[in-house]
């Protein structure tokens, strides 16, 4: 049974207890008694393995590691049927449980849309779930091939007009409702933010595959581990992921998180909630580091990839960046689009704008 806490302060249950506190309670129950059994873990194996398609590859860059002078590897989560995204691995995971558990609809948030909208849709669709994704307007408008893609697979999709429009409106959208629909609905929440319990911990714990493979996997081609591992963040899914595996190994980790339009630290500028928010912000349900102005006022953010556009970071995130174990870094867009194209020209490897991930041993 989790504590509740990161640290402490970082996490906690920050919902209304008329409306939310018996749906998270519930969901924890279910997942305590679900998740451990062994039913549960095969059922999950074989529909990463035979349906996703994990293990997915750590790939040697060659050309990329010749400029930079060290090994650089790539942990491949674009080759996880998605389309490209790490996200089927956590809506696989909660949709079994919501199926275990004898929910009859999923309900999903999303920014980008290719990865938390699109995955849970084609969770959705082999586990034979109805889905309603709700997403920001203007992410809808940004990410409108991800839209049709969802709708092909069955999912309906939800317009966020309220607030920015974006991932932060859509979360608040699909926590509403969840709350009036908790009885035969689970919410799939896309990353390690929300209540915690269950969210933040339930999402690593599905994403932790990656890390754990990735890890075996630089043992096996250098016999060692790393020095330095390297992963995007935004609300720190793939991120943690990818971490916590290493959390006990003399490994230096590195998080970059969405330094925007001019990296700069001005308001609205960024999406580096862990490098410029305060660490005593609450948001959707968790306490962490926030973009907040002096009134406590939630701040609007910017970056040109959708799935890191957002105000907060998971809660273990936060007590990461306190204990000094992870190194929190942020990059604008103008240098994240050259290391975009240059992956691209180098080594034919079209990464995704949101969910980059460099992953280099020297």
């Amino acid at each position: 049974m989790s504590t509740g806490r990161f640290g402490p302060p970082y996490g906690g249950q920050f919902v209304p207890p008329e409306t939310l506190m018996a749906a998270v309670t519930a969901l924890e129950e279910g997942r305590n008694a679900v998740c451990p059994t062994p039913e549960f873990r095969d059922e999950l194996a074989f529909y990463l393995k035979e349906y996703a398609g994990r293990e997915t590859p750590l790939t040697f860059c060659r050309n990329v590691s010749d400029d930079m002078g060290c090994n650089v590897y790539l942990k491949r989560e674009d080759l996880l049927h998605s389309g490209g995204a790490h996200k089927l691995n956590n809506t696989l995971g909660q949709g079994l449980l919501a199926r275990h558990m004898g929910k009859k609809r999923l309900i999903a948030e999303t920014g980008a849309g290719q990865h938390g909208g699109v995955a849970t849709a084609i969770a959705g669709a082999v586990l034979n779930l109805p889905v309603e994704v709700y997403m920001g307007e203007t992410d809808c408008q940004r990410q409108r091939l991800n839209v049709f893609r969802m709708e092909l697979m069955g999912a309906k999709v939800i317009p966020v007009t309220g607030g920015t429009a974006t991932l932060k409106d859509a979360v608040n959208e699909a926590m509403r409702e969840w709350a009036a629909s908790s009885e035969d609905s689970a919410y799939i929440l896309g990353s390690v933010v929300g209540p915690h319990p269950p969210y933040p911990e339930m999402v690593r714990d599905f994403q932790t595959v990656i890390g754990t493979e990735a890890r075996q996997q630089i043992l096996d081609r250098e016999e060692r581990l790393p020095d330095e591992v390297i992963a995007c963040v935004g609300g720190g899914s793939n991120a943690i992921g990818m971490f916590y595996p290493f959390l006990q190994d003399d490994v230096r980790l590195v998080g970059v998180e969405a330094g925007g339009g001019r990296g700069g630290n001005a308001p609205g500028e960024h999406g580096a909630s862990l490098k410029s928010g305060r660490p005593g912000g609450i948001l959707h349900g968790a306490l962490s580091y926030l973009l907040q102005d002096a009134d406590g006022q939630v701040i609007e953010t910017h970056s040109v990839a959708a799935g890191l556009d957002y105000p907060s970071v998971g809660p273990e995130h936060s007590m990461l960046k306190d204990a000094g174990r992870v190194h929190y870094e942020s990059v604008p867009d103008a240098d994240v689009l050259n290391a975009f194209r240059y992956l691209s020209r180098r080594e034919g490897i079209v990464p995704a704008l949101s969910r980059h991930m460099r992953w280099p041993t020297s």
